[in-house]
């Protein structure tokens, strides 16, 4: 992207500009970039992923103000937090349902990018920077979650963990290496407390960064997956664009209050979401002589959880479980398909993406328990639970690995037949 310089009318700024040129990059990334002119409400969840970070990193540097990592304390660092310090349990609930919104908005974000083809060429690079957000994410939440050392957190932890152990030779070490001890204790949340607060969100602001200026780069896909710069003026500006300042960002300005107001009333109101975003458990100090009733983890890792429970061979289940996000990495060149927007692909494609998000979201709920909790009622007392929603799982591990396997046969092979794209957005 060239950048243009743009002066302020202050000289002390203009002076500034003329070494340091803050005006001109901004200007290049807001009211100098065009951005297709038929965005639908699916591109908010973006910039909501951006204000969710920033809540979450202002209210994470306020708790670790008071936060003790010890597990003789920490547990009641954070009840004094709730209880003595002056809107401490504001802070804390905006912390902890700002995560769940957090992986909300990302989710959301992703699944758009599979209905209109944003990981499809020249957005690779995006997608993969993406993907590795999502991972850091998924580290730096299970990091906090540990931290408030309630009988969730240690039970979550040391079974996490213990997944290392599962890797061939070097298991053993590398979970003790992880968790500092033979069991979740000091050493664990010391050095969690450290990867949370400084290392991974570092890591986390660098991944956002890169994944926008690349993101820019290329210029911002659409509902119709054709690319505006295909249609330039005689300025060499997109005909089909228009400026992300002021139209775009006034847009995201009241998805946010709307957003913020969502936010408000579960803070205020439900903030444990009935104990889907903060466990009943994890109100109770950790015991390790106590073992939870369910160990399960928070409800944004639970699609991942139910793969290792449906499958016995402990090994077995890391791998499948790896293989499930590792396989997201890929899908720009399992994809073949000659168009992006799900609005002229063929048919088979419409019905793997919405087979996928249901078995997506079904082994959500198997990794939660909602559906142990359900299955009685519809096959009755006296049969076997475990063994038909193990079963089911399975069948929605298909049904997830499938999308992927479907896709690229379908798209390499040539059996999809496409709707032909318009010349200019619609």
């Amino acid at each position: 992207m060239k950048v243009v310089r743009v002066y302020p009318k202050n000289r002390l700024l203009a002076w500034i500009e003329d070494r340091l040129p803050v005006t001109s990059f901004l200007a290049a990334h807001t009211s100098r970039y065009y951005a297709p002119k038929n965005l639908n409400i699916w591109y908010l969840f973006g910039a909501l992923a951006g204000l969710t970070l920033v809540n979450q990193l202002v209210t994470g540097i306020f708790l670790a103000m008071h936060f003790k990592p010890s597990s003789q304390e920490a547990f009641a660092s954070v009840e004094y937090i709730m209880r003595d310090v002056e809107w401490g349990w504001l802070i804390r609930y905006m912390h902890s349902t700002g995560a769940s919104l957090f992986f909300v908005v990302v989710y959301l974000h992703m699944f758009r990018s599979l209905l209109y083809g944003s990981f499809k060429r020249p957005r690779e690079l995006v997608w993969i920077l993406g993907m590795m957000i999502y991972l850091v994410l998924m580290a730096e939440a299970f990091m906090g979650y540990v931290l408030p050392w309630g009988q969730m957190s240690f039970w979550g932890a040391k079974v996490i963990i213990s997944l290392f152990g599962a890797i061939p030779v070097v298991g053993e070490s590398l979970r003790h290496w992880v968790m500092g001890d033979y069991v979740p204790a000091d050493a664990t949340l010391n050095r969690f407390f450290s990867l949370h607060v400084v290392a991974l969100p570092i890591i986390l602001l660098l991944l956002v960064t890169v994944h926008i200026l690349a993101l820019h780069e290329v210029s911002s896909n659409n509902p119709d997956g054709i690319e505006i710069h295909d249609n330039e003026g005689p300025d060499g500006l997109p005909l089909d664009g228009i400026p992300f300042h002021p139209y775009y960002s006034v847009e995201d300005v009241l998805s946010a209050v709307v957003f913020v107001l969502v936010a408000a009333f579960l803070i205020f109101f439900v903030p444990t979401v009935g104990g889907l975003f903060l466990e009943h458990d994890n109100f109770t100090e950790a015991n390790p002589l106590v073992t939870p009733e369910h160990i399960k983890p928070v409800w944004y890792f639970t699609p991942y959880y139910a793969m290792l429970r449906v499958i016995p061979h402990k090994l077995s289940g890391v791998i499948v479980m790896a293989l499930a996000i590792g396989v997201l990495f890929l899908l720009p060149w399992l994809d073949r398909g000659k168009v992006r927007s799900i609005r002229y692909r063929g048919l088979g494609y419409k019905i793997a993406l919405a087979v996928f998000t249901v078995s997506f979201v079904l082994l959500g709920a198997v990794g939660i328990g909602a559906m142990a909790q359900l299955l009685p009622q519809i096959v009755g007392e006296g049969v076997d639970i475990n063994f038909i929603e193990n079963w089911i799982g399975r069948v929605l591990l298909v049904g997830y690995f499938g999308f992927f396997a479907f896709t690229w046969v379908y798209t390499r092979f040539g059996f999809e037949r496409t709707r032909p794209l318009p010349e200019r957005l619609t």
